[in-house]
């Protein structure tokens, strides 16, 4: 007879443990959902990881300095691109953005970040050809001048993310709100004929960054722009006559190449 009852008594006691050893799990389970439900909203967010508050990168009344330099130029002397043929011109773009910030509490800061740029602009000479010479059409620009400079102050918010314990390299999230103006002047022609614009822009940006210590003060960085909403307002007198008026509205979500940064930091 115990032959047969020792397999089902096996049976019996296996299932008696799974059922003890899930009721217990259900158990705990519960305990820490009622724990979680007390922790409050701070405690839940640090609870991911994401960033470790026990790893200072930024310690907390850290004064935080720096700018962001850019300058191209370029010339083109009889020079072809696609349909457009004859290309002579030559310009410059220039862009300095400066900035500083306060370490509110470790690895966090807010400050300010002013922003201004200029680009000057000669084209000499250049033919835009569609078709054939007998049937084509042609379009010649000629003694034209363009020369535009915007500024901007944006208040901004930075939250600093160490790369594991390091202490020399970290990830950086900065958010901006900012506003500022677009002056511009066009001309063109023999007699001249210009353009006057003017114009504000108000702006909401996310770039984050990479950045590292070269030394103890001094941090190279290195942002992209990949969110941004904006709104620009300007207005036109042409030939101080005419008057014209555009407004606009940019929102994207993607990666803007053109508003890589590099720059240099100081953390004193």
């Amino acid at each position: 007879m115990m032959k047969f009852l020792s397999p089902y008594l096996r049976v019996g006691l296996l299932v008696l443990a799974l059922f003890v050893t899930a009721t217990i799990s259900a158990q705990n389970a519960r305990m820490a959902t009622d724990d979680s439900l007390r922790l409050s909203r701070a405690e839940r967010i640090s609870e991911r990881g994401i960033t470790n508050l026990k790893n200072t990168f930024i310690p907390k009344g850290h004064i935080i300095t720096g700018a962001a330099v850019s300058y191209s130029t370029h010339a083109n002397d009889n020079y072809t691109f696609m349909v457009v043929e004859d290309i002579e011109s030559e310009g410059y773009n220039f862009r300095v953005s400066p900035m500083v910030a306060y370490a509110v509490r470790d690895n966090m800061a807010i400050g300010l970040r002013g922003t201004y740029s200029r680009s000057n602009l000669t084209i000499d000479n250049a033919d835009l050809k569609f078709g054939d010479e007998e049937t084509g059409t042609e379009i010649v620009v000629d003694k034209y001048k363009a020369v535009k400079h915007t500024y901007m102050v944006s208040a901004i918010w930075r939250q600093y993310i160490p790369l594991g314990k390091s202490k020399r390299f970290a990830i950086f999230n900065e958010i901006s709100l900012g506003a500022g103006g677009t002056e511009a002047i066009f001309a063109a022609d023999q007699p001249i004929r210009g353009t006057y614009e003017e114009g504000y822009t108000l702006s909401l940006g996310v770039s984050p960054g990479l950045m590292a210590f070269a030394t103890n003060d001094v941090a190279i960085e290195i942002n992209v722009g990949v969110m941004g909403i904006s709104y620009t307002d300007v207005e036109q007198v042409h030939n101080q006559v005419t008057v014209g008026h555009r407004c606009s509205s940019d929102m994207n979500f993607k990666v803007n190449l053109l508003s890589i940064g590099v720059g240099v930091s100081f953390y004193l």
